[in-house]
Parts: C-alpha cells; structure tokens; sequence
C-alpha cells in the first residue's frame, strides 16, 4: 500500500496558500488597500468553499450521518480532516484482517506481443485510500485554476503597478505557482489513467519532472503576458480573457446540441435534470478555467456517456498551442506599444523575447514527455511526430485508394504490423456511471 503522499501535498499548499493570503489581507488592511483586500480574500473564500463542497460530495456525506465531518467543511477545514483520516487509514491497515476485498483486473503495458491481464486484491483500507486521492486529486485542479490563477494574476498585477514585490506578496505568489503547476499536473495524471483505465499505469519520476516543466514555463508565461497587458490597457483585458472564456465554456455544449444526443442521466442516481444541469455547467466552468492559461489535459464531450473525450487529439494540442503562442505575442506586442510610464522599468525587447522563448520551451516539454516519457507512449497510434506528418498530408488532395493485390483487404500491410492493431483493439474505456471518472 502506498503512502497518501499527493493527499499531503494538496492539503500542504491548500493550508500554506490560504495562511499566506490570510495575512497579506491584513497588510493591505492596515495600509488601506481595501480593493486589494476584498480580491484577495474573494481568489481565497470561493475556491475553498468549491473544495469543501467538491470532498463532501465525492465523499458522499450527505447521505451518511456525519455531522462533525459536515461541521469541519463549514469551517473550511474539511481537507485537513480528509488528510487526517486518509493517514489513519494508511497506519491502520495490515493490522486487522480485512473479511471482505475486490478482484481487480488490469492490463500490464505490452513490451512484446499482447498485454497480460494481472488479478490485484484491493482490501476496504486501499479502496478508501483510492477514494481519497481521487478526491484530492480533483480539488487540487480547481484550487488551482480558479484559486491559484486568479490570485496570482491579482499579486503580480499589484506588483506591476506599484513596481516592488513586499515579502508576503512574494510567498504568496509563489505558492500560488506551485499550487498552479502542480494542479495541471494532476490533471495530466487524471487524463492518462481515465483514457487508460484497463492499464496499470505507473508514472515515474522522469515523467513527473517533465510535466512540471512544461506546465511551469507554460503558465507562468500566460500570466505574465495577461497582467502585462493589463497593465498597459485595462480597459480591454477583460473582453480579452472573457471572450477566450465564453468561447472554451460554450464550445463543449456546442458539439453538444449539434450531435442531438439524449440528456446525460448517469452522472449520479440522486440528481434531479436541474441538479445534473448545474454539475454540468460546473464542469465545464472548470473546463474553461483551465483552458485560460493552459492546455486542459482532459477534454469535456458532453454527449459521451463518461464525459470525457478520450482520444488523443493531436490536431487540437497543435491548434491550441498555434493560435496560444500567436495570441501571446501579439499581447506583448501591443503591451510594448501602449506601455507608456512602464517604459524605463524594464527592457520591453528583451522580455517580450524571454516570453516567447519561455512559451517555446514549455512546448518542446510538452513533446519531449509525450514522445520519451509518457507511460503509456506503446499504445500511442499514431506518435506526435506520425501526427504531424498527417496534418500536413491532410491538406493534399485526397487520392484513390486501390489495394495491392498481394495484400488483402483488411489486413495489415508492412508498414502497420499485426501489433498495432493488436493494441488499438485494446484500447481501454472508462468506467460509467461515476462523477468521480469525469470530474477534473
């Protein structure tokens, strides 16, 4: 059994950055910053009470008897008590005999030949311990994109117009960074084992770094050109990120109503159509959140019975990062037109450069973990680089297709061996009926 470590980390920064923000209200308090103040506790309160609501719900505490445990999240302290029991459980376990266990089944990912189908018993202490992380796992992604974000954004615009950066607006800058990053990593996790759910999946080390990286240069890229811009034309920045917003939110209910596809029912039993309407819509919230300043590994499909696309969409990632890194540059590029009194702080060239160039290496991160680092990269078909080479033989004439004699049709030929459509016949689904397989 493993130690609930990524249940530590989530509740470590979700402690230190609402600590931090705490007090940096009480200075813009004292200093008479009422502005600032009320946005601080505001990027604080709303995604703590989302969290709350998101552990009770995967929970399901209203359906149990559990009024100290409801007490707790009233009071904002629901994920330390979460944390708490989640270790208990973890001490706890191997010394009582468990009556009862389930019989997994997951495929090992194929070296050579096929995959193998291995039995695992998981006992009642891992399963809850599943659960938590699970859980946790879905709150780190909304603390962060619609906690960590926007507070971030807020921090470092104060830092633009006053032109300093005091010690508590720098703690809480960077843990709102690392509560970011480490948000969008578990949103890849999260991608990578809802797409493959009928493989055990083991990322390692090498992968983790990767993805920080790329997530790191990525995000802290896209908020520094936004309060850049912001700073230099507060007037349009809202018009600017709300049109990327609406257009993120509306585009999964788009592909939606054009499919007339039946009202999704299975999401929970005890949900009304009103109540399944509203998680819908927090969803997709989320969706567009993310999507504000980073790629969202996990793809909303409202007419599919999980949720959740789960092909790879390697056109997607190519048109999101395209039309991302042009937006950007041209944000900058207006920023160094309209910076006015910001001009003698810094040197606009070079920074708009720096951007760019750290725009550019959160991508070559991107396809270095996808190519090298991905633990599932066997059961990619086709590879990005394969992907690349469609896109451009996409926009050619299409031409007649006439089958070689020597080869049937409906046989691989040479160059698509009989292991490749071993493996896509493979492919895994996930599991139906459960919020928890969607929620990101």
């Amino acid at each position: 059994m493993r130690l609930p470590s990524s249940v530590l980390v989530s509740v470590s920064l979700f402690t230190a950055e609402t600590t931090a923000a705490l007090y940096l209200s009480t200075t813009y308090s004292s200093a008479g910053d009422q502005i600032w103040q009320c946005f601080t506790l505001l990027f604080t309160l709303v995604p703590s009470v989302l969290v709350q609501l998101t552990l009770i719900f995967l929970h399901r505490d209203l359906s149990r008897d559990r009024p100290l445990v409801l007490l707790l999240h009233i009071l904002q302290l629901g994920p330390i008590i979460r944390c708490l029991d989640a270790f208990c459980i973890y001490g706890s376990s191997g010394k009582v005999e468990e009556p009862y266990v389930t019989i997994t089944r997951k495929k090992q990912m194929p070296r050579s030949g096929q995959a193998e189908e291995v039995e695992q018993e998981l006992g009642q202490a891992e399963g809850k311990l599943v659960t938590h992380r699970a859980a946790f796992a879905r709150t780190s992604v909304i603390q962060a994109f619609l906690g960590s974000a926007p507070q971030l954004t807020l921090q470092l615009y104060i830092c633009t117009l006053q032109g300093g950066v005091s010690i508590g607006r720098g703690t809480l800058m960077v843990i709102s960074l690392l509560s970011i990053v480490y948000g969008a990593l578990r949103c890849n996790i999260l991608a990578i084992k809802i797409r493959y759910d009928d493989y055990e999946v083991s990322v390692g080390p090498t992968a983790y770094l990767c993805v920080f990286l790329w997530r790191g240069f990525e995000i802290a890229t896209r908020v520094t050109v936004l309060v850049l811009f912001s700073a230099a034309l507060r007037v349009w920045v809202l018009p600017v990120v709300a049109l990327g917003f609406l257009l993120f939110f509306l585009h999964p209910w788009a592909v939606f109503w054009s499919s007339r596809s039946p009202f999704p029912e299975n999401i929970e039993k005890t949900l009304t159509r009103v109540g399944t309407t509203i998680v819908l819509c927090l969803l997709t919230f989320l969706y567009a959140g993310i999507n504000v300043f980073c790629w969202s590994a996990v793809q909303l499909k409202l007419d599919d019975p999980d949720l959740i696309d789960k092909t790879q969409g390697w056109r997607r990632v190519a048109a999101y990062y395209s039309l991302r890194f042009a937006e950007n540059a041209a944000l900058t590029w207006l920023w160094n037109v309209h910076r006015g009194e910001l001009a003698g702080r810094v040197d606009a060239p070079v920074l708009e450069l720096l951007l760019l160039l750290g725009y550019a290496l959160a991508v070559f991160f991107m396809l270095l973990f996808y190519q090298c680092c991905h633990p599932c990269r066997r059961l990619f078909s086709p590879s990005p680089a394969q992907s690349l080479g469609q896109c451009r033989g996409s926009l050619r004439p299409p031409a007649l297709d006439h089958p070689s004699p020597r080869t049937p049709r409906g046989t691989p030929g040479p160059e698509q061996p009989q292991l490749d459509k071993d493996m896509q016949d493979q492919a895994p689904s996930a599991t139906n009926g459960d919020v928890s397989q969607s929620l990101c």
